[in-house]
């Protein structure tokens, strides 16, 4: 940042060196402030108007004030004291403060009811809410769900798979007046369910085994944070504490293996690299900008990573409030934290010290060399950077490092050479009294204190936000629909009232998610029939269903549906954690990748019938059959899943490689499982669509296995994984 900066402008030469020390030369004020001596020049961003000071002893003409503007609008004259000015604090209007989401949650009951046919529909305090929805829109619920749809959904909904045939015909067969409570107990109870709601995290986190971008390097010890959320989930840790120990591990107990691993919820993000000079201050904004983000749309549900290059166009962020919430990860660095044996490590560093140090020369040689020569150059830094091995095991982490803390400064356009005003660490402003101090960059413990006014009772998103991904990956939407973005350009929910009496509920319980399962899924509300007698009447009124009149027929997911036709055909392989499985892929997609070497398929072949969330998510390379079904790109929060029905899929489920090697096992099941045709078919019917096949459907198949074929019986398993009754919960 030049002190001095020397103005020519042909005939009016300033005549003299324009001193920045001696006061700020530019200032930012209101749009439409007029002040004497002072000119507008705006730098490109309209939200955003800037003054020039003319300083008379300078004599600085309307041209030499003009041509400034320019140089300050392309980036080219900076002020000295930005390196020393702090940003002034964000300053909101009474209206912005109103936007609900801000609000502090309301004590709010449920809604009381007398007469006996509410009170028999009304089981939990849900009920109360949404029946109360119903009747003012002159609506009514719809009736129960059959057993064998029921058992179907809850497992869906909580393993992220089919009940056996076995389990379903024990539930039916029950006539316990608990048995659909004893029945959610067994699901919670179970290592499926942490492996089904781990899955939810991982889309909210964006979680991947690579870097993505060009490089898109492996990232092997990855699966270790995947496996800490399924253990997490499936231990029933109290919310607070998770995120607490994902954003601030490692300043909560640095020895600790499993929170150094839950630190690395901070490198999740994309990570651009390359062999070349790499310009070390952009990669590390990217860095900032994406630590930045993910606490805005995982954890509090806002779009604060729009403020990054100006104050938010719709929300109350100003760019000041995105830059202090950057300012918590100012001293945080990665820190891989190697747990390979001496010996592997002597045998790791012979192999790439000769590389890395003939990589820093060609580096260091490339500053003065002609672009002719950097290009041969860059040629060598690729071919050692094929060399380089996989790294050694290690807990992807982090820590803080004050000696290496990143000055935090306002970006003119996010752009890391514009820098602006500096600022120290502070949550969102909306969410804070007028005026409340920040805290300086070096201050102790920086994302222990994030962590704790994310998980303040008193923050009136966190646990809002929660509960409302809960209840949209049970009922297909959100009260709040749109689970990442809680602001103005967002959805309203549906049910304030019951969004605000959750939150409290499972603050007040501890923060913990299985008592929250088990209240919506003992609910009326989530028992209803998708299918409902007044269907035209209620469409018309609510075409939506968010008043919930029945319950939301949904497709299965890519992962669903994989682990679905794996388990049906008796292949499902239980194993849990470890290592992510790579299976055996098409040639030409692994060419595809920069390093194809890195791409070596499981020996074991058990392992690549793993449930889905072992298989390895790399960013570069989604799977086919996965893509096909709206598998998320990992490189953004996975708010909630696109549901998408498309002739790809069908060709997919008809012709492709999995659905068909897995017809072939179900046939092959039902032939050793049961004697005649009658006996497979009705089997084959209960393990895939979780009920009896209709007189029609029975008669088609009966006729379609009389065919003498061998081939007969695994076309009609195939046909199975096609059905619809396959592919949706009802």
């Amino acid at each position: 940042m030049p002190a001095i900066a020397q103005l020519q402008t042909g005939n009016d030469a300033v005549g003299e060196a324009i001193d920045l020390k001696t006061g700020p030369l530019i200032r930012p004020v209101k749009t439409g402030e007029r002040t004497a001596g002072r000119r507008n020049v705006t730098n490109g961003d309209s939200s955003t108007t800037w003054y020039a000071m003319m300083i008379q002893r300078y004599g600085m003409t309307d041209r030499t004030i003009g041509k400034f503007a320019i140089l300050l609008a392309a980036g080219t004259v900076f002020a000295a004291s930005t390196e020393t000015r702090v940003a002034p604090l964000g300053v909101y209007t009474a209206a912005e403060r109103r936007h609900w989401a801000f609000q502090p949650r309301r004590d709010v009951q449920p809604p009381a009811f007398t007469d006996a046919a509410a009170r028999a529909w009304v089981r939990t305090p849900i009920d109360a809410f949404i029946l109360a929805g119903l009747r003012n829109a002159e609506l009514s619920p719809a009736p129960e769900a059959t057993r064998a749809t029921l058992i179907r959904r809850v497992t869906y909904g909580l393993h992220g798979l089919p009940p056996t045939p076995a389990e379903l015909q024990a539930f039916v067969d029950d006539k316990s007046p608990k048995a659909y409570e004893n029945l959610i107990d067994k699901l919670l109870d179970s290592p499926r369910y942490g492996e089904q709601w781990a899955r939810h995290w991982l889309d909210v986190v964006r979680f991947a085994e690579s870097d993505g971008y060009e490089y898109d390097t492996h990232r092997p010890d990855a699966y270790r944070y995947r496996d800490y959320v399924i253990s997490s989930l499936q231990n029933d840790k109290p919310y607070n504490e998770f995120l607490k120990e994902q954003l601030a591990g490692d300043e909560i107990e640095p020895r600790s293996d499993t929170l150094l691993v839950a630190s690395g919820f901070n490198r999740l993000g994309p990570l651009r690299k390359n062999a070349g000079n790499q310009e070390v201050a952009s990669s590390r904004t990217e860095v900032l900008t994406e630590m930045t983000n993910i606490v805005g749309a995982s954890l509090l549900g806002v779009t604060v990573g729009c403020a990054r290059c100006h104050d938010h166009k719709f929300d109350p962020f100003r760019q000041s409030d995105y830059y202090r919430m950057q300012g918590y990860f100012a001293q945080t660095q990665s820190n891989d934290v190697v747990i390979a044996t001496p010996e592997e490590q002597a045998k790791y560093n012979a192999v790439i010290d000769p590389i890395e140090s003939e990589m820093r020369k060609l580096r260091f040689s490339m500053r003065r060399a002609s672009e002719e020569e950097k290009g041969k150059i860059q040629v060598r830094l690729e071919e050692l950077d094929e060399k380089m091995p996989l790294p050694l095991t290690a807990y992807y982490a982090v820590s803080d490092n004050v000696k290496e803390m990143t000055p935090i400064h306002l970006l003119a356009r996010g752009d890391y050479r514009n820098k602006g005003d500096r600022v120290g660490m502070r949550p969102l402003g909306i969410l804070l009294p007028e005026g409340e101090a920040e805290l300086p960059l070096d201050t102790a413990k920086p994302r222990t204190k994030l962590a704790d006014w994310i998980v303040d009772r008193a923050n009136p998103l966190t646990a809002r936000v929660m509960v409302n991904r809960i209840w949209g990956y049970h009922f297909g939407s959100g009260i709040v629909s749109t689970p990442n973005d809680f602001g103005r350009m967002g959805t309203r929910p549906t049910h304030p009232e019951l969004l605000d009496w959750l939150a409290n509920q499972y603050i007040s319980g501890g923060w913990t998610m299985k008592p929250l399962h088990r209240m919506i899924l003992l609910s009326s509300a989530y028992r209803q029939s998708s299918q409902s007698p007044s269907e035209s009447i209620a469409s018309a009124k609510d075409a939506g269903n968010k008043l919930l009149w029945k319950w939301n027929r949904r497709r299965l997911e890519a992962e669903e549906l994989r682990d679905s036709m794996l388990a049906v055909s008796g292949k499902l392989n239980p194993k849990p954690g470890g290592p992510s499985v790579m299976v055996t892929i098409d040639p030409e997609l692994i060419k595809d990748l920069k390093r194809p070497q890195y791409w070596s398929a499981t020996r074991d072949k058990s392992e690549h019938d793993r449930r889905t969330i072992y298989m390895i998510y790399k960013r570069n390379l989604i799977l086919p059959f996965m893509q096909v079904f709206d598998s998320p790109d990992t490189l953004l929060s996975c708010a909630r899943r696109d549901q998408s029905t498309h002739a790809p899929q069908a060709l997919e489920l008809m012709n492709g490689e999995l659905a068909n090697s897995l017809a072939r096992a179900l046939a092959a099941r039902l032939l050793e499982e049961r004697k005649t045709a009658a006996e497979r078919i009705d089997y084959g019917f209960h393990l895939a669509a979780g009920r009896a096949p209709n007189t029609r459907e029975r008669s088609l198949a009966m006729t379609y296995l009389d065919d003498p074929d061998p081939a007969a019986l695994t076309e009609f398993a195939l046909s199975l994984l096609n059905s619809n009754a396959f592919l949706y919960v009802n």
